[in-house]
């Protein structure tokens, strides 16, 4: 029996989705007050750098190892955060419940989702990730529902994802690389770039129906390979279709008068890293101070020595990849790994102060924005003790300046702690059990 592909089964028609319209000053003085909730997820591949004790480099663990006049002390590789220090906590014991279970290489996949795992297979078992959570709540707020990006684009292949961010149904949504698209696409929506892009989604989605077409006239099935990469083309589709309704609704919405001379649109994911990342933090700022989306999701580095960041620790002149390097168990092979995460400190760094320099009207938009950074595994593909960095959002309540540790801790229930700071009531979150209780979140 054939197996009949209906586009329609994946992507809703114009008229079927549902989107809340945009909120304008015309609903009213009490919605037009409230300020921005924001949530950023930053997600760096293969753990980071814990040296092992007897190679006497405690100092570049990544997790802080020492205390002074009872304030945790920064390590040599999250040095450069310093400035921040009240604005972030360190977050330790966090874990997937799932993680033990899994392919250790599936981490990414289920950093921000739990991912229940009823189908151990990978690219079968996945759920909604914390991103898209929060998406749902804000996106009648903002142009964009959300902007996902990543190191490599795209949705990866399975067990080695290009993206960390899932859709209600668990299906990988595309990531985008190209920091002049993304430009184009949150700050050049006028009609006329509109309607050339509608064009182009539709000249896509017949090609997708004539292949629905004729696979049902050959009779045959696809097979399992072919069916999935169908199924994320669809999903894409599906993404872009919905983004580019929500757009429409806001044409004739003036953005805010913002300055890009700063940006170098011309930076790519194979040329200088440091250009390239400082790059694709500008957009995320920019795009939080004009409250474009409200929730970014954005994958730093891939799993297992895949995609392009592989090869940075050695345009950076360190010794290896990036993979080889959290796999290192000697003193200069660690401290190398380390100097990878000084790095990625150092690209934090210069994110965050663009989020403290641009203003909402009661603080900065760092104030208003909560930043996860973290990986899904700890050191070579250890699921417990997830590294995992929280900052900003003063405002939802959130109290710094800590290393926060209560043992063995849900990630989960963190992600819930999270979505009620936002003002998310959600009961629970993937296999949350209750809320984080005696943390930064409840300290008011």
């Amino acid at each position: 029996m054939s197996r009949k592909i209906d586009r329609r089964a994946f992507l809703y028609g114009i008229g079927g989705i549902s989107l809340a319209l945009p909120v304008l000053d015309a609903m009213g003085a009490e919605v037009a007050e409230q300020i921005p909730r924001r949530f950023c997820a930053l997600y760096t591949a293969n753990g980071m750098a814990l040296p092992r004790t007897e190679n006497g480099i405690d100092e570049w663990s990544w997790f802080p190892t020492a205390e002074r006049d009872g304030e945790f002390v920064f390590g040599r590789s999250t040095e450069p955060l310093s400035d921040f220090r009240q604005k972030l906590s360190f977050m330790g014991g966090l874990y997937h419940p799932s993680g033990p279970k899994a392919d250790p290489h599936t981490c990414s996949d289920m950093w921000l989702t739990g991912a229940p795992l009823h189908n151990p297979k990978p690219g079968t078992y996945n759920t909604v990730a914390l991103d898209q959570v929060v998406a749902q709540h804000t996106k009648q707020h903002c142009r964009q529902p959300s902007l996902v990006l990543s190191i490599d684009a795209g949705t990866g292949f399975l067990s080695r994802t290009g993206t960390i961010s899932y859709n209600l149904e668990g299906r990988p949504i595309p990531a985008e690389n190209n920091p002049r698209r993304v430009f184009n696409r949150l700050f050049r929506g006028d009609r006329e770039s509109m309607e050339s892009e509608r064009a182009r989604l539709q000249r896509r989605i017949k090609l997708v129906d004539a292949v629905a077409d004729s696979a049902r006239s050959l009779d045959h099935q696809l097979g399992q390979s072919d069916r999935q990469k169908m199924d994320q083309y669809l999903t894409s589709l599906n993404e872009l279709e919905s983004r580019m309704i929500a757009s429409e609704r806001w044409i004739d919405i003036p953005l805010k008068r913002q300055d890009y001379s700063h940006l170098n649109l011309d930076a790519t994911s194979e040329g200088e890293p440091a250009d390239f990342y400082q790059t694709m933090f500008d957009l995320i700022a920019l795009a939080f101070d004009a409250d474009i989306t409200r929730s970014v999701a954005f994958m730093l580095n891939r799993e297992d020595g895949m995609g392009i960041s592989d090869s940075f620790p050695l345009k950076l002149g360190l010794s290896a990849t990036h993979h080889k390097l959290s796999h290192a168990t000697d003193k200069d092979g660690q401290w190398h790994f380390a100097k990878y995460d000084l790095f990625l400190s150092q690209q934090l760094a210069h994110f965050f102060d663009r989020m403290d320099s641009y203003r909402d009207r009661n603080g900065s938009v760092l104030d208003n924005t909560i930043v996860l950074y973290g990986s899904g595994a700890s050191t070579t593909h250890t699921s417990r003790n997830l590294p995992t960095l929280l900052v900003g959002g003063a405002n939802m309540g959130l109290k710094h300046g800590t290393y926060w540790r209560e043992g063995e801790t849900r990630m989960s229930n963190m992600y819930l702690s999270l979505l009620h700071s936002m003002g998310i009531g959600v009961e629970s979150f993937a296999d949350s059990t209750s809320t984080l209780s005696d943390s930064i979140f409840s300290r008011a």
